[in-house]
């Protein structure tokens, strides 16, 4: 069905919404019946969503996942030996403030704990999980580190900042490349893995998502950190580096960013949603912290209407974004451009959701 209604971007994020309210029950969101980021990236940016609009029914979808895997004494499964884990906690929050039920607080704070059983590298660094022995992944830094500033400022634990802002410096001394200011997908410590540079340690090539989950962490990071934090101009001048090293590889005719986001001259790489989402998101959200300016706004505005362009629609109108990659482990080029893509995978539904939320803000304070 072809979909020729033109819609706001909160109106767009609505729908993408709408199409997997329709299509799941907040107990079968995939995978069904897991404590997972998949599901916590989706419902965090239908979290923007309830903000901005104001519907009680988003509200009640997100409880009814958190209450269908916490029971009245905030236990919960979840896989201790990854920061993957912690990223649906960020749900939490205002699960508490709301209901002022005290299981989602007994819930963060095993989360919050988990931060002391991880394995670490030499340094202080987060093992991504005890099966990626000595590897710190770009993936990381958003799955842990939004959640510790949240629950930092929620919960008075200040000592979390740094901890935090340990983390994201450790990859940037590792990970991030002089030439292009881009940042490598992982770093072996051990450099046992097949891809590790045998002198840095690093992986071979700069993955779209794991980019967007950087740029994602770091932007969230300045909703979080006081003005006066140490640390935060450096984390700003960070954020503004990486903006215009993305900008400088957008595809030009589509708006769009690569799955390896650096070769887009190679035949068989491909135009990518999930991570141009994630850099849509960025940008806006650097425009309006002021770390870059409104040259800027261009790039996001080109991404916003890339994505739109690329979006499908099923028999009964229901949105549908394609050309998700699958969940991805680090390796060379041909295991990122050989990689399955799938069609509303919540991690690119999640990341396109935020992405119009967050230009419905920009917009809104543009105006």
């Amino acid at each position: 069905m072809n979909q020729t209604i033109e819609r706001t971007p909160l109106g767009w994020a609505k729908a993408a919404c709408d199409a997997i309210i329709s299509t799941y029950t907040p107990q079968e969101l995939p995978p069904a019946g897991r404590w997972h980021y998949h599901q916590g990236v989706f419902l965090c940016g239908m979290e923007m969503v309830s903000e901005a609009v104001r519907e009680d029914r988003y509200d009640s979808y997100i409880q009814q996942y958190v209450d269908n895997l916490i029971d009245e004494q905030g236990n919960l499964y979840f896989a201790r030996d990854e920061l993957d884990s912690i990223q649906a906690g960020l749900l939490l929050f205002q699960l508490e403030q709301r209901t002022g039920h005290s299981k989602y607080r007994v819930a963060a704070n095993k989360l919050r704990n988990l931060f002391n059983t991880l394995n670490l590298t030499s340094e202080g660094g987060f093992w991504h999980k005890d099966k990626y022995p000595y590897q710190m992944w770009l993936d990381g830094l958003y799955m842990g580190g939004v959640f510790a500033l949240k629950y930092a400022n929620h919960y008075g634990e200040h000592s979390l900042r740094h901890m935090v802002l340990h983390q994201e410096k450790l990859m940037r001394k590792y990970m991030k490349d002089a030439k292009s200011g881009l940042l490598y997908h992982a770093w072996d410590e051990s450099r046992r893995m097949p891809w590790a540079n045998a002198e840095t340690g690093c992986s071979p090539e700069f993955w779209g998502r794991s980019l967007g989950w950087y740029g994602l962490a770091v932007a969230q990071f300045l909703d979080e950190l006081p003005a006066d934090e140490a640390g935060r101009e450096e984390l700003v001048s960070s954020l503004r580096e990486f903006v215009h090293a993305l900008i400088r590889y957008q595809d030009a005719e589509s708006g769009l960013w690569y799955q390896v986001v650096d070769k887009g001259d190679q035949p068989d790489n491909w135009l990518e949603t999930s991570c141009t989402s994630l850099f849509v998101y960025a940008i806006a959200k650097a425009i309006k912290h002021g770390v870059v300016g409104n040259e800027c706004l261009d790039a996001a505005v080109k991404g916003y209407q890339g994505l739109i362009r690329a979006l499908e629609f099923d028999e009964n109108g229901r949105l549908i974004l394609p050309h998700i990659c699958i969940g991805t482990s680090a390796g060379d080029y041909e295991n990122y451009v050989t990689r399955p893509t799938s069609k509303n995978d919540l991690h690119g539904v999640g990341a396109f959701v935020m992405a119009c939320a967050e230009m419905h803000s920009l917009i809104e304070r543009e105006s």
